[in-house]
């Protein structure tokens, strides 16, 4: 299964592009669990609650069927560690290990060139820019494989699918 990620600070269109990019490809993708758990908790999270929305989420994506090889992940261990790191000053041993093993081929990172949109659930509309350094230095400093998606709207998709592309044919 190839496992591709759409990661990178919030507000940044990762839902949307990874939903767009399962449609184009004709295939499936698994949605960001955090955002379902923390609707239903109904009390402020806490750090262990980061460990378990991280569990959840890996099981879902290792549980997404296999029919066409091809796997959009609405976030990944970048978003967890950075996440933890930010909001406790630490993050847990499981996330730390499993961001090690890179379960993705490709990250498509999205770039804060998209405009503020408030939810609840979001927390830091200041730190966007620091927030987006924060990804893109996590993912040098592992030398995972990332490609910077900007553009609003339909020329976000398609920059993304020229990235998608790319990559799938460097891998054949």
């Amino acid at each position: 299964m190839i496992r591709i990620s759409v990661t990178g600070p919030e507000s940044t269109g990762k839902s949307w592009l990874a939903r767009q990019l399962a449609d184009h490809y004709q295939t499936v993708w698994v949605p960001e669990y955090a955002r379902t758990y923390l609707e239903d908790i109904e009390r402020p999270y806490t750090y262990n609650d980061i460990l378990r929305i991280s569990q959840k989420q890996f099981e879902e994506e290792n549980s997404a069927p296999e029919s066409t090889g091809l796997l959009f992940c609405d976030t990944d261990f970048c978003v967890a560690s950075i996440w933890c790191n930010v909001k406790y000053g630490k993050c847990h041993e499981w996330i730390t290990k499993q961001l090690e093993r890179n379960h993705y081929g490709l990250y498509l990172l999205c770039d804060i060139d998209l405009p503020w949109q408030y939810d609840p659930l979001r927390e830091h509309p200041e730190m966007r820019s620091e927030l987006f350094g924060m990804y893109r230095d996590l993912l040098l400093e592992k030398r995972f494989n990332f490609k910077v998606v900007k553009g609003t709207g339909d020329e976000r998709l398609r920059n993304a699918i020229v990235f998608v592309d790319e990559y799938l044919k460097s891998i054949k």
